[in-house]
């Protein structure tokens, strides 16, 4: 483990940004139509769940991160095994969110500039940050909420007074019953994103007050959950369901309706750097995780060494996964429908299961 410390502001910052990332931009819960709001508090509940099975995980085990006690668990070498699948998998997801967001950037306002120019950009920066430790990571977080929650109000402020706005169109709630809001939100919207919250088992850690853990975890987790809500909500009642099923980027749709005055326009760079700062947070916590868990397991004295090669994956990754930006989102919905929903909720059922098990019969024995 890195020698560092972050405070509890700063570990919520970063929960409360990562929790944002791309489901702020993105076609986020549409499956359900006019009701995604509904589905995203009820993820939002089950995601509450998932959080109380991570932070048991972390409390039964101090001072670990998640490479470290999946092996005092699982065994010596399934553990090991287990640990490299989870880094492996935190850099593909990495990977992922640097895609998205270069597919974002070229479809809205960088439509000439090269794909690989964008991803290589934005991954050197989240490795200079991260060379520079979680520290500064934590601390960066800390002056980059305060802009995003000012960009979120000011987007939120002019689509209000934009005339565009219609909340009849949510109307009627549970039009096509509980079904499609049920199959929304489970799995898909649980581990997207509530259940990605697992990679920060690797950066509660580095909480400088432990004993505040639970009370940030769901604090981050509730209020982005309430904001994702009330995007979903916003961008319904400009679009109608109809048009947000069919938008690629349907926040970025709604805020761009914007004209007011024939003077405040073009807003839909707020969303851009929105997802700028969101993805840029979220990405550069998934790689931190995975370089820090594989220094762990393959007991490199430092994390610094594999920076800059990991990073170089991620590129490669980001570049490769798929041919089209439709396809990546085909090909995620059934990634987090099979491997995430096992990653992030079997497994760590799994290990509590065991845990527990193991520290009752080990009572009883004594």
């Amino acid at each position: 483990m890195e020698k560092a410390k972050i405070s509890g502001i700063q570990l919520f910052a970063l929960m409360f940004i990562f929790e944002l990332g791309t489901a702020l931009v993105v076609s986020y819960g549409r499956d359900a139509g006019k009701d995604a709001w509904l589905s995203i508090l009820l993820a939002m509940s089950g995601g509450v769940i998932l959080s109380f099975i991570y932070l048991l995980l972390s409390h039964q085990h101090p001072n670990l991160l998640l490479t470290g006690y999946i092996r005092e668990i699982l065994g010596k070498y399934l553990g090991w095994i287990m640990g490299l699948l989870y880094c492996v998998y935190f850099l593909y997801i990495c990977g992922r969110n640097v895609r998205e967001f270069g597919d974002l950037l070229i479809s809205s306002t960088l439509q000439e500039t090269p794909l690989v120019v964008i991803n290589i950009t934005l991954v050197l920066v989240m490795c200079y940050v991260i060379h520079l430790g979680v520290e500064v990571v934590g601390r960066t977080a800390e002056v980059f909420i305060v802009i995003l929650v000012l960009l979120g109000i000011s987007g939120s402020f002019f689509v209000l007074i934009s005339g565009d706005v219609e909340f009849h169109r949510i109307l009627p709630v549970l039009e096509q019953g509980w079904k499609p809001i049920l199959t929304t939100a489970f799995p898909h919207l649980l581990i997207f994103p509530f259940g990605e919250m697992i990679v920060f088992t690797m950066i509660v850690p580095y909480l400088n007050r432990p004993q505040f853990a639970k009370r940030v975890w769901l604090t981050a987790l509730i209020s982005s959950g309430l904001i994702l809500c009330w995007t979903a909500l916003l961008n319904i009642s400009v679009l109608g369901a109809a048009m947000m099923k069919k938008s690629t980027f349907p926040t970025l749709t709604a805020v761009g309706k914007v004209n007011l005055f024939e003077f405040i326009e073009r807003l839909d760079a707020i969303v851009v750097f929105t997802l700028l700062i969101t993805v840029f947070f979220k990405a550069s916590v998934y790689l931190y995780s995975a370089i820090v868990g594989i220094a762990e397991l393959f007991k490199v004295n430092t994390y610094h060494h594999i920076l800059l090669p990991i990073g170089t994956i991620v590129i490669f990754l980001s570049l490769t996964m798929a041919s089209s930006f439709s396809e990546q989102m085909e090909e995620g919905f059934l990634i987090e429908e099979s491997i995430s929903f096992v990653m992030f909720a079997i497994i760590p059922l799994f290990m509590l299961i065991v845990s527990i098990s193991r520290q009752y019969f080990k009572k009883r024995l004594n």
